[in-house]
């Protein structure tokens, strides 16, 4: 084989068939777990924004709260 072919022959191998299988099975552990940590992160994440929010909510003033509010007197004469 000249190397040409050889590179070629190279190139037709994905880095699974390079890896044995023992290694090739830790990686996907690994991902599998790092996945996992940023699902469990990014629900953390939400859970602690709705608290802020709820917070938020329970911290308004009256007059916060009076002008969000739609309702107008004008409809209630």
């Amino acid at each position: 084989m000249n190397k040409k072919q050889k590179n070629r022959a190279d190139e037709l191998l994905t880095l699974k068939d390079r890896l044995n299988e023992e290694l090739f099975a830790k990686l996907k552990e690994k991902k599998r777990e790092l996945e996992q940590q940023e699902q469990r992160r990014k629900e953390e994440e939400e859970a602690r924004r709705r608290e802020e929010q709820r917070k938020r909510e329970q911290q308004k003033t009256f007059e916060e709260l009076l002008n969000e509010s739609n309702l107008d007197w004008r409809n209630f004469k």
